[in-house]
């Protein structure tokens, strides 16, 4: 399999978009990047939606050598082979990796937008994805794909514009965030907005960087995106020395573990506080089925996609039983749906990771996927219609 490369480019959006929240931003851009080729009459398209901490570096490598998220994945032979698809994947308005959010420029006050970038909700992303459908003459998604963060676009694409994808792939996902889930927010937050080089959100103005508040939301995070059996085989109650120190520093490899990964995401992967702050209040508003009396199924009734909804035994933020929640709804409306329930020990991370049986499942739907976007006048060769 050949090494993708990558550059990003830039959608600038002039026309003001109104906000779920009532606000509006006069003008936007997305970064996004691209792989493959878009087939003649624009049938191959596939859009991934990213995770809370993703991006749209999702496969290849970049300027920089950096490889994509979903790299194991998406490529030459893989799963999401671009030798067949033209894939997309852009960074959600509010990020903090090109497209418009709290560390880019408020054209209103010319400083950075910091805590004065509004909420974003779901649906915000999904209509300022569309305007990047458009941009790129695409009339509907061959499909649509998305884990965790981006499995909830995905459903929200087939409730609001359901005649823009013919297959919706929803991974490692929930139709809402369970009370537990917002707890863990909360204090992700909370653990960033105590940190007094916050600033109030100010704190590029002020050149600072809530660095301690920031490492503990990820520590907190990361921690609930592994299962316990997995943690327990990959670390036990291993010591780093050996033995007991009998003080508060770190003694177990676990807790060096966890640091290690604040401490990285903080100051290495330099995430943005407020974005973070955005992405899980965005998390925790999700639930579209509140539009519709609090019941999925009525909020699932127009969509017209197939799906294939993939859920990981382990995986405890989003288990599977809030799979079977979504599976039930398309079932109500009579839905053609595939539905998967994959062993694995990594927990809520199953979807990044390899997994034969995942993989195997995944590509035989990509593959359908495929013949789907087949025009039945020729033949597809490497993507181009001939």
């Amino acid at each position: 399999m050949s090494e993708l490369s990558v550059s990003p480019q830039t959608l600038k959006v002039e026309d003001p978009l109104q906000l779920s929240s009532g606000a509006s931003l006069p003008g936007y851009e997305l970064i996004y990047e691209t792989y493959g080729e878009l087939n003649a009459d624009a049938s191959n398209a596939i859009l991934i939606c990213h995770a809370l901490s993703g991006d749209h570096h999702v496969a290849g490598v970049d300027d920089e050598g950096k490889k994509g998220w979903w790299d194991g994945y998406i490529g030459p032979g893989k799963t999401i082979n671009t030798d067949q698809f033209f894939v997309v994947c852009s960074n959600n308005l509010g990020g903090c990796r090109g497209s418009t959010g709290p560390t880019t420029i408020n054209p209103e006050t010319g400083k950075v937008y910091g805590p004065d970038f509004p909420i974003v909700t779901c649906r915000d992303w999904v209509n300022s994805q569309d305007r990047l459908r458009a941009h790129l003459g695409v009339e509907q998604w061959a499909a649509i794909v998305g884990g965790s963060m981006g499995g909830m676009q995905v459903l929200q694409w087939a409730i609001d514009y359901p005649d823009r994808l013919r297959h919706a792939v929803v991974i490692a996902a929930a139709p809402k965030l369970s009370a537990q889930n917002i707890a863990f927010n909360e204090v992700a937050r909370r653990a960033i907005m105590s940190d007094p080089d916050f600033a109030e959100g100010r704190f590029i103005e002020k050149d600072t960087l809530p660095k301690q508040g920031l490492s503990l939301a990820r520590m907190l995070g990361h921690l609930t995106y592994l299962s316990d059996d997995m943690m327990g085989s990959k670390f036990g109650r291993e010591l780093r020395e050996g033995k007991l120190q009998y003080n508060y520093d770190v003694e177990f490899q676990v807790e060096s573990y966890l640091r290690y990964q604040g401490e990285k995401f903080a100051t290495k992967q330099n995430f943005d506080a407020n974005t973070y702050l955005l992405m899980t209040k965005a998390l925790d508003y999700f639930d579209p089925a509140a539009e519709f009396e609090h019941d999925l199924s009525k909020a699932l009734a127009k969509a017209s996609a197939k799906f294939l909804v993939v859920s990981f035994t382990s995986d405890w933020r989003f288990s599977p039983q809030r799979s079977h929640e979504i599976v039930k709804a398309l079932l109500d409306n009579d839905a053609n749906v595939s539905y998967a329930e994959v062993e694995s020990q990594h927990g809520h991370d199953a979807f990044l990771l390899p997994n034969t049986h995942y993989e195997g499942i995944f590509s035989a739907y990509m593959q359908r996927v495929y013949q789907d976007s087949t025009p039945s006048t020729g033949t597809l060769d490497g993507g181009n219609a001939e």
